[in-house]
C-alpha cells in the first residue's frame, strides 16, 4: 500500500526559504565588499604567464580574440604581468625597454619581427659583460600620455635603458586622454597629471569611473571574464606563437593626400611648443628617475604623390612636421636628453598600412639604427 502524498511539512518549507534568503543576503554583502574594496588590482596580478605559460613578447592587444590568441583589456598589472618583462632579471642582463605606439607593437607583423625583436638579433653585450635584452614594450594607439601612464609602471621591472619612440601624432592636446586604456585608468591617469602638473584636464569626461554597482561584482563580470580569458588565450599562444591574426592582404598608405594642410584643428605657418604635449614627454623623462631614456623620432612615410608638396602623408602637413622636428630637436637640446631624429632611417618603400607601420625590413634598418646608440649607453658613454 502506497505512502499519502502531500505538501512537504510546513518546517521544511520554512528552513528552505531561510536558505535562499541568507544565500541571497551572503551575495549582497560580498558584492558590496568587492564595490568598497576592489580586488581587481590583486587578482590581475595573479597569473599563469612566466611559471606555467611563456610570457608574451609584447603587451596583450587584439579585436579578434579567437584568431588573436590575444584581447585588449584594461588592467595594467595584468597587462604587465603577462609579458616577459615581468620575469626575474638575470644577473648578466642589461635589460632595454622600448616603448611608443602600433609600429613598436608591431602591426601587421609577427612578434618576432618587431623592432625589439630585431635590436634583439644584433646579441649585444657591453664593457662589463652583460647582454643587451631588449623587450617590446609598445602600446597601439598614439598618445604620449599613453606611453607615459605604461612608462609609470616599469620601474618594478628593472630596465637600465629606455628607449622612446615618438611621433607627431602623439603630441597633439586631443590625442592625450583618447586612448581607451587611459580613459579607463583615470586614477593612476589623475594622479600623473598632479605629479607633473601636466596640462591635461583631470576631470575630463571621457574618464571612465564605475558607479558604485559597477564596481560590484556583478559589474565588473567583464573585467573578471577578460583575466580569465587572458590566461586561456596564453595556452593557445604558447602553442602557436600566434597574438596577432595578420591578414592575406590591406590597404597601402595613401600615395595621394587631399589638399588639406590644417593639423588637427592648427593651420600654418607654424607650430609653436605650446601646440604639442611636450610637458607629457618631460614627464615621461621624469617618471624614469635614474634610468636613462633615448627618445628617437620614428620613421615617417613620404608621399610622392597628389598634393605631396603639401603633405607627406596623411598624417602630417609639411609646415607641421618640419616645426614638429624643429621643437622636438630644441626641447631635447634644452632639456639635455639622449635624442635621435630617425624621421627617414626605413626608406618609403618599407611602410605598410599606415604612415609609422614598418615591413620587417623597415624594422631591420631602423633597428641598425638605434644598435649603436643603445650599445653607447649600456657602456656608460654619450651616444
Amino acid at each position: 500500500m502506497s505512502s499519502p502524498t502531500g505538501p512537504p511539512p510546513v518546517g521544511a518549507g520554512r528552513f528552505l526559504l531561510n536558505v535562499v534568503v541568507k544565500a541571497a543576503l551572503l551575495f549582497v554583502v560580498i558584492d558590496l565588499l568587492v564595490a568598497v574594496i576592489d580586488p581587481l588590482p590583486a587578482l590581475s596580478r595573479l597569473t599563469a604567464y612566466n611559471t606555467l605559460l611563456p610570457g608574451r613578447l609584447r603587451l596583450p592587444y587584439g579585436d579578434a580574440p579567437d584568431q588573436d590568441y590575444n584581447l585588449s583589456l584594461f588592467q595594467l598589472d595584468a597587462l604587465f604581468g603577462a609579458h616577459e618583462v615581468a620575469r626575474p632579471k638575470d644577473a648578466d642582463e642589461y635589460r632595454v625597454l622600448v616603448i611608443g605606439d602600433s609600429s613598436v607593437w608591431g602591426w601587421l607583423l609577427p612578434a618576432q619581427d618587431t623592432l625589439a625583436a630585431q635590436l634583439n638579433r644584433a646579441r649585444q653585450t657591453n664593457a662589463a659583460g652583460k647582454h643587451v635584452r631588449v623587450y617590446n614594450l609598445g602600446y597601439p594607439i598614439l598618445s604620449l600620455s599613453k606611453d607615459l601612464l605604461l612608462l609609470s609602471m616599469v620601474q618594478r621591472d628593472q630596465p637600465d635603458l629606455i628607449v622612446w619612440l615618438v611621433t607627431l601624432e602623439s603630441f597633439p592636446a586631443d590625442k592625450q586622454l583618447f586612448p581607451p586604456i587611459v580613459q579607463h585608468n583615470p586614477g593612476p591617469m589623475r594622479d600623473l597629471i598632479a605629479r607633473y602638473h601636466l596640462s591635461l584636464n583631470p576631470n575630463d569626461p571621457s574618464f571612465v569611473s564605475p558607479s558604485l554597482w559597477g564596481r560590484t561584482l556583478i559589474g565588473r563580470r567583464r573585467d573578471l571574464a577578460d583575466l580569465l580569458r587572458l590566461q586561456l588565450y596564453g595556452v593557445e599562444w604558447a602553442a602557436t606563437g600566434i597574438d596577432q591574426a595578420i591578414p592575406a592582404s590591406y590597404t597601402p598608405r595613401s600615395v595621394d593626400l587631399q589638399p588639406d594642410a590644417s593639423f588637427h584643428g592648427l593651420q600654418p605657418p607654424h607650430l609653436a611648443a605650446g601646440d604639442l604635449a611636450f610637458d607629457v614627454l618631460e614627464a615621461g623623462v621624469s617618471a624614469a628617475g635614474a634610468v636613462p631614456v633615448m627618445i628617437a623620432n620614428e620613421p615617417t612615410f613620404v608621399s610622392s604623390g597628389q598634393n605631396s608638396d603639401i603633405r607627406y602623408n596623411f598624417f602630417y602637413p609639411r609646415w607641421a612636421y618640419d616645426d614638429y622636428r624643429q621643437l622636438l630637436a630644441a626641447e631635447a637640446q634644452n632639456h639635455g636628453w639622449h635624442y635621435m631624429d630617425l624621421w627617414d632611417a626605413a626608406g618609403n618603400d618599407q611602410f605598410t598600412d599606415s604612415p609609422i607601420h614598418l615591413t620587417t625590413e623597415g624594422n631591420a634598418r631602423l633597428a641598425a639604427k638605434l644598435a649603436g646608440p643603445i650599445l653607447a649607453l649600456a657602456n656608460g658613454q654619450t651616444p
